[in-house]
């Protein structure tokens, strides 16, 4: 089963896996967005982030693999009464623009160890001088909280995240805030009960 495929069968059905409300940590970093700015947000799924962003008041684009989850994005916008430009594309092969956005939001988007250095770079580089990049994401310490709390997440530890990865990831950016911690999720039925994950705010340099 493609990645296509894969995440068409878990957006199937009318409610949203991961609800429609923002992440907690993307909503706790408002301050850093102002009205009119433009915001990527890669694997949106169906929407909640990117719909929020736009209720703030930002030009908002969005990219995912599903072509489900894409059309339910543009359904939610719609129902919202916001714009958002939800684009359907795999961010593997997708063409990434180069210093185009002041905001990139990364809320659980995981690859492979062998492709996510050269995904997180492309983040970065997405960014116009002086943007911030906003990351969440699940630890190898998830896949043992997934056992005990069923809180979602990738079953492999090549494909989980730690402060020392994105360290690396991210080496020669300023980084505003990176830690791990044990959270308790609350988005839809997909991300829900105590998870091990990883925060991060990293800028892009001026």
């Amino acid at each position: 089963m493609g990645q296509a495929e894969f995440w068409d069968e878990r957006y199937k059905g009318g409610d949203f896996a991961f609800g429609t409300e923002p992440n907690s940590f993307l909503a706790s970093q408002a301050h850093l967005f102002k009205p009119g700015q433009s915001v990527l947000v890669p694997g949106d799924g169906e929407g909640r982030n990117g719909v929020w962003l736009a209720k703030q008041g930002l030009s908002v684009d969005t990219v995912d693999v599903s072509p489900l989850g894409v059309a339910k994005a543009r359904k939610h916008a719609e129902a919202s009464g916001v714009s958002t430009n939800a684009q359907l594309a795999d961010l593997l092969t997708w063409s990434w623009p180069q210093a185009q956005y002041d905001i990139v939001a990364a809320i659980y988007v995981h690859f492979f160890d062998e492709d996510r250095p050269r995904m997180h770079r492309a983040m970065l580089d997405a960014l116009k001088p002086g943007g911030t990049l906003i990351l969440e994401a699940y630890r190898p310490e998830q896949i043992e909280f997934k056992k005990i709390h069923q809180s979602g997440g990738p079953g492999t530890p090549d494909m989980l995240y730690s402060a020392e990865k994105l360290r690396n990831d991210f080496n020669g950016a300023p980084i505003d805030m990176l830690e791990e911690l044990v959270a308790e999720l609350s988005e839809g039925t997909r991300h829900r009960g105590l998870a091990a994950i990883v925060r991060a705010v990293v800028k892009k340099p001026d």
